[in-house]
């Protein structure tokens, strides 16, 4: 059910980080470490290239999720301040973008009773001020300047650098490679031609309207004041 998914990415899955949080600090295996950053990072890789070969939105959304917390993982394992700082940031600012990502595919879904991304194109015709929040929460999510998502990301990156210098290169491309399917993603649900079966979708309603506001407009007030998060 979407309404679980959306509890996963915007609640489950910052407990669990929450919980590397404070239980790192107690681990005595050391050495444990490297292998683990050094999985995360390749997982971050993974996850966006199986993101930009997928048809099905939802799975899209979460192995997108997926790439987003390997980047977290690794920065509570450096555990420095700055790190751990990083990886807050980066939870809060993904649990509302997520969220809000799984909500508008499920918009779609119960229009178009599917989720192939190519039986969904042309929906800038029929809801265009969906579309809107599409971009918002597209452009969150590949980290546009100056939303918290690249504060959280810059911190992060830094940190892994400071580290180690080749962690830059995997963690850039995880970076790119993510904003290639988010684009992708806007451009193939939005842009094109409504095909047969979309063509009598039912319009926007107010409680929709509603949902997007209460997940956009957080992600706006904590960029304009990331402070709030710590």
């Amino acid at each position: 059910p979407i309404a679980g998914s959306m509890m996963l990415a915007a609640v489950l899955l910052k407990l669990g980080g929450y919980g590397i949080i404070r239980m790192t600090p107690t681990n005595t295996l050391t050495p444990l470490i490297y292998p683990t950053i050094a999985m995360a990072m390749w997982g971050i890789i993974m996850t966006g290239l199986t993101c930009l070969r997928k048809t099905d939105l939802k799975a899209l959304i979460a192995y997108s999720s997926v790439g987003h917390m390997g980047l977290v993982i690794s920065a509570t394992l450096i555990q420095t301040p700055w790190s751990t700082s990083g990886a807050m940031i980066l939870m809060v600012a993904h649990g509302l973008t997520s969220s809000m990502l799984f909500c508008l595919a499920n918009m779609l879904y119960e229009r178009t009773n599917t989720r192939m991304l190519i039986t969904m194109r042309g929906m800038q015709k029929a809801m265009p001020l969906m579309t809107t929040y599409w971009l918002i929460a597209n452009l969150t999510n590949l980290a546009l300047p100056p939303t918290i998502n690249l504060i959280g990301e810059i911190q992060i990156m830094t940190t892994l650098f400071n580290w180690s210098p080749l962690t830059i290169m995997m963690s850039t491309m995880g970076t790119v490679i993510t904003a290639i399917y988010s684009l992708q993603m806007f451009m193939t649900s939005q842009q094109g031609h409504l095909t047969k079966d979309s063509k009598e979708v039912y319009p926007t309603q107010t409680r929709e309207l509603l949902i997007m506001i209460l997940h956009a407009l957080p992600i706006l007030l904590l960029t304009l004041n990331s402070e709030l998060i710590h």
